[in-house]
């Protein structure tokens, strides 16, 4: 685990009022949702989602926490940066990773192909059923078939990472249905089906399809991928953690492994620091180069920093774009974000050599306090 080197604002040219401004604005924007996510979870539109209890762990958060990070340097943090909470859908963004890992190993031929292919039957770890009487579940499938379906075997992992596929079905019992349904709900069934491809729809279901099929190909669990691959070799301290959900356990090769999830929505998700977040965020700005070594590939990076074709801010998760200066007027056309509830922001400028961590911050503040720390370092 290595340590980040601090300086001083005065050493960097960067205005050390307005840098205490930062500190200021983000302490005072910490968003006022409930500090025990669970409450908070219940209390918020997901927690009345049809299907919306959650079946992952879920921690108490911390207070408003964050880094700039200037030029390689810590210039200024907040909270408690060494905490390790929640960062929900900033998982995204590591779970892509595991994908782009995938294909540059040649596992993957092209994130252009077809799932399909990739996907032997998947095997359930189900304990309670092995207590049933066998002519209980007489006519239950044994396995489960991700891409089986006429309109699911069309889905390429780029449809999946763009969250364009519109795939169909339920995992870890949470039908694709009931995520952010929208209408009325005599529809939600028997819709038709987009072309993949076509319609962009955020969906933790499909998040979490994309998760499995991925542990498939790896034949291994994604913490364990992203230790060994990323974190290990830039310097990640030893107390993040990514977890799945209460049921989400298969059998893969005789072995036991939890299928994790890209979120909290349902709870579990990746727990981490703030300087672990940074570690990922300057890895990302650095086009997947640490010390000299290329860690992801850049084209990878290059491709996950694409514009969606109907989603133009959005690249393959959980990349945010700065398409038009629309999402961060401030900010250069360049940047880009790993974004989550909470709010959990990882923004990264390769222009400026910029990353800021910000956690818990009210998520209409985002953008404003983005502005701030380039008002501070002169851009």
């Amino acid at each position: 685990m290595g340590n980040w080197e601090k300086k001083e604002a005065a050493e960097l040219k960067v205005n050390a009022p307005k840098l205490q401004e930062v500190i200021d604005f983000a302490i005072a924007t910490e968003s006022n949702a409930d500090k025990n996510l669970k409450m908070a979870h219940y209390l918020s539109a997901f927690g009345r989602e049809p299907f919306g209890f959650p079946i992952g762990p879920m921690k108490d958060r911390g207070p408003a926490t964050g880094l700039v990070i200037y030029k390689g340097y810590v210039i200024a943090e907040w909270g408690d940066p060494y905490r390790v909470d929640l960062t929900f859908s900033v998982a995204k963004s590591i779970l892509s990773t595991t994908v782009g890992l995938a294909v540059d190993q040649g596992l993957i031929n092209s994130e252009k192909d077809l799932v399909y292919p990739y996907m032997a039957p998947i095997i359930p770890y189900d304990p309670y059923r092995i207590q049933m009487n066998k002519s209980d579940h007489l006519n239950q499938e044994d396995v489960i078939e991700l891409f089986a379906t006429d309109h699911n075997k069309k889905i390429t992992w780029e449809h999946l990472l763009r969250q364009t596929s519109d795939w169909e079905g339920t995992l870890w019992g949470k039908p694709d249905w009931g995520d952010r349904p929208q209408g009325n709900s005599s529809t939600w069934l028997q819709r038709e089906r987009n072309e993949p491809g076509s319609v962009y729809k955020y969906n933790d279901t499909r998040v979490n399809v994309l998760a499995l099929a991925a542990m498939n190909v790896w034949r291994k669990p994604l913490p364990v991928v992203f230790k060994e691959n990323v974190m290990d070799k830039i310097g990640g301290s030893p107390t993040w953690r990514w977890t799945g959900y209460e049921n989400s356990f298969v059998i893969i090769d005789g072995q036991i492994m939890q299928a994790v999830s890209g979120g909290s929505h349902w709870g579990g998700g990746m727990f981490i620091s703030a300087y672990d977040q940074a570690r990922f965020g300057y890895l990302t700005l650095n086009k997947g180069r640490w010390n000299g070594q290329q860690i992801i590939s850049e084209a990878w990076i290059n491709k996950s920093l694409s514009p969606t074709p109907v989603q133009t801010n959005y690249g393959f998760m959980n990349y945010f774009l700065n398409t038009d200066k629309k999402e961060i007027p401030a900010a250069p056309e360049s940047a880009f974000f790993h974004l989550g509830a909470g709010t959990n922001m990882i923004y990264v400028d390769p222009e400026n050599d910029l990353v800021i961590v910000s956690r818990w911050i009210d998520n209409n503040k985002k953008a404003e306090l983005v502005e701030k720390v380039l008002q501070a370092i002169g851009k």
